[in-house]
């Protein structure tokens, strides 16, 4: 007997190169397609370390007495040096704030062109304290 189809003997294959293209065309696809979103949330202002807020900072500490003569640790200085005092103080200090301390018969104009100095000099928190 003769056979009518030879392809009995051959095994049957499917060719898998034109499904593997079409995966990786829709994977191409999908990724070109793919939005991505910025998500929104709300911005947190966070402590700074607590190595730097445990180091206790120096106050500019100024005293007036009575007679208008100023003093800036412990050494008399000029009114119209305060600013310039309070630069250097700030130079070698990480502080943000300065005490007045006056006394009582102080005169007024005394203790505001202090403060103006020393707010020139970019000490934003200031005190004042009245000495009797």
């Amino acid at each position: 007997m003769k056979k009518k189809h030879g392809s009995e003997s051959e095994d049957a294959s499917i060719d898998m190169t034109p499904m593997l293209d079409i995966v990786f065309i829709m994977l191409i696809f999908f990724i070109v397609t793919t939005s991505f979103v910025k998500e929104k949330g709300l911005i947190v202002n966070r402590p700074d370390d607590q190595q730097q807020t445990n180091k206790p900072s120096k106050n500019v500490s100024i005293r007036i007495d009575e007679n208008g003569f100023i003093y800036m640790n412990n050494r008399q200085i000029d009114i119209k040096r305060v600013e310039a005092n309070v630069q250097t103080f700030l130079a070698e200090n990480n502080t943000d704030s300065a005490v007045v301390q006056a006394a009582e018969k102080t005169k007024h104009g005394v203790v505001v062109e202090v403060l103006n100095q020393i707010t020139r000099a970019g000490v934003p928190k200031l005190s004042v304290v009245v000495k009797n």
